[in-house]
């Protein structure tokens, strides 16, 4: 499958321990940073279909904010119920101070 790359943030928008929302090609991606490295990964919850970005950053996985279930922002699995199904999970480069998702084409 082939990919490609687009433009969704600088560093300055993602502050260490944040969460920024966006959407590209129709789907709802969310843009994190922890320890230093930058994850994108599916913004909807697997369990409850809400958007992941209102939550927060514990480690390396995201929280929902709706009933807690955990996702590893490297893989986008299920960390903990209620959620058991993964979340997709994309490729950030970094590239000087912006920041890039490959995001299969259609």
């Amino acid at each position: 499958m082939s990919e490609q790359l687009v433009k969704v943030a600088t560093k300055a928008d993602i502050p260490a321990g944040t969460i920024k929302g966006v959407e590209v090609a129709g789907q709802k991606i969310a843009i994190c940073q922890t320890e230093g490295a930058y994850y994108a990964i599916g913004d909807v919850c697997s369990h409850a279909k809400v958007l992941l970005h209102g939550g927060q950053i514990v480690g390396d996985q995201i929280e929902c904010p709706k009933h807690g279930a955990h996702f590893d922002l490297k893989t986008g699995k299920a960390m903990c119920p209620p959620a058991v199904q993964p979340v997709p999970t994309y490729r950030v480069e970094v590239r000087g101070e912006e920041l890039w998702i490959a995001v299969p084409e259609n």
